[in-house]
């Protein structure tokens, strides 16, 4: 009878909790510690003392960043395992048995890491994360905006594209002010719209003035106002921690601009250029649909050294873009993989590329889904855009755009091709049409 393998004798497993941390080595009888800050270093010193070397522990919410940082300054090797790929036998769950059984999983080799940036990268992902969280509670005010003008009767979100814009806020400011006159609130807007919208907009800002309704409107201005300003001091950070970790600007030539973004894109100055130095003077906005702001969080999020996955079939797995395999016996599916914040933003460019009118990608987009539905298109199209990221990045591969005509005609070919070989299969032959019927491409 063959046994497993014992690897390392000294491998420890970490069961993490919001006020106790269960210790095992390699499966023998747990040590509990604390999770306050001298508690860890307590469990870092007596990891050393004991001779150990690699630590296993699961990714329990945002208790386990703290373990992981203190061991990792220590020179440890730490794994973060997904909980699903060490589940214990059920009825026979606690946390001594499972930092029990994480150990011995770990001492015999059974348990592989899932990706956690560098720390430096940490940084700049803990200061984006922070900033879309309040883009989001900003978001969450503009409604409030939107429905204590609803309660007033004023149109103004009907007749204008936003609320916030800068004719939008002129008008909110005015009413809150006192101004009633819809001429005079008309005259707060935009040339362009006294121009094209007048009667619609006066029309629209004559309402029903009631004092709670005003409140409210008052109240969500200034509280989106306060996101605005905490927004921007993210922003300050995030240019701060970017040069440091972008090194010193080229003296020689112009700064190339990079795409432009949208209302919510982050206002850094020389974003682009720091972006590219960050990449390894790798300018990897010249894939359809990343802009730099959506660069910026696929940095955040993965680095920029995609060595860590082997190939870019491993990258795009991990982002959860394929289909995942599922086999038993002679049955063979597929699974759905659930995608983290990367692919969530591979798939984000996929719908931005899938409306242009003069890309390759774009084409395949339309012809997928007229085969196989939006959403299978707009994900096959995200792991496409992931594969090239992943070659941009790791072996600097240029892309370039070939143009939707090219693709097209590409496409003709290999379904001409393969009329040909079906006719020869049944013994008949191809023949041109001499007057070809135009082709239409969904």
């Amino acid at each position: 009878m063959q046994t497993l393998p014992l690897l390392d004798p000294k491998a420890a497993g970490i069961d993490v909790g919001s006020e106790t941390l269960h210790v095992s080595l390699a499966g023998d009888t747990p040590k509990v510690f604390g999770t306050t800050t001298g508690q860890l270093h307590a469990l870092r010193d007596w990891l050393q003392a004991n001779g150990v070397a690699s630590v296993a522990m699961e990714a329990t919410g945002v208790y386990w960043l703290c373990a992981y940082e203190v061991l990792e300054r220590a020179g440890l090797r730490v794994l973060v395992v997904n909980g699903k790929h060490v589940k214990n036998l059920p009825g026979r769950k606690t946390d001594l048995k499972d930092c029990q059984w994480i150990a011995t999983l770990h001492a015999h080799g059974l348990l592989r890491s899932g990706f956690v940036p560098p720390e430096h990268i940490r940084r700049l992902q803990d200061y984006l994360r922070l900033r879309a969280d309040h883009v989001t509670l900003a978001a969450s005010h503009v409604q409030h905006l939107q429905k204590a003008l609803e309660r007033m009767n004023v149109k103004l979100h009907d007749v204008i594209s936003s609320v916030v814009g800068v004719s939008g806020l002129r008008v909110i400011r005015a009413i809150l002010e006192g101004q009633r006159d819809p001429a005079v609130l008309l005259g707060l807007c935009d040339a362009q719209i006294q121009k094209h919208k007048a009667a619609a907009v006066q029309e629209a800002l004559r309402g029903t003035w009631k004092a709670e309704h005003l409140f409210a409107l008052k109240q969500a201005l200034a509280l989106w106002e306060v996101y605005q300003e905490k927004i921007a001091e993210c922003d300050r950070e995030i240019e701060g921690v970017l040069r440091e970790l972008a090194g010193p600007e080229a003296t020689q030539g112009t700064p190339k601009p990079g795409k432009p973004g949208g209302r919510n894109s982050p206002q850094i100055e020389h974003l682009h250029q720091m972006l590219v130095r960050l990449c390894g003077d790798q300018d990897v906005t010249v894939l359809p649909g990343l802009a730099d702001h959506t660069l910026l969080s696929l940095v955040g999020e993965v680095g920029t050294d995609l060595k860590r996955w082997p190939t870019e079939k491993h990258f795009t797995a991990w982002c959860g873009l394929p289909p995942g395999s599922k086999q038993s016996g002679k049955r063979r599916g597929h699974t759905a993989r659930q995608r983290n914040r990367a692919g969530r933003l591979f798939c984000l460019m996929a719908r931005s590329v899938g409306r242009t009118v003069d890309k390759a990608l774009g084409g395949f987009y339309r012809r997928l889904k007229a085969r196989r539905g939006g959403l299978v298109a707009n994900q096959a199209l995200a792991r496409k855009l992931a594969a090239l990221f992943w070659r941009l990045l790791v072996h600097g591969k240029t892309y370039v755009e070939e143009g939707l005509k090219k693709y097209e005609s590409r496409v003709v070919e290999t379904e001409t091709r393969w009329l040909r070989k079906l006719a020869r299969k049944h013994g008949l032959a191809l023949l041109p049409n001499p007057t070809p019927q135009p082709q239409v491409h969904g």
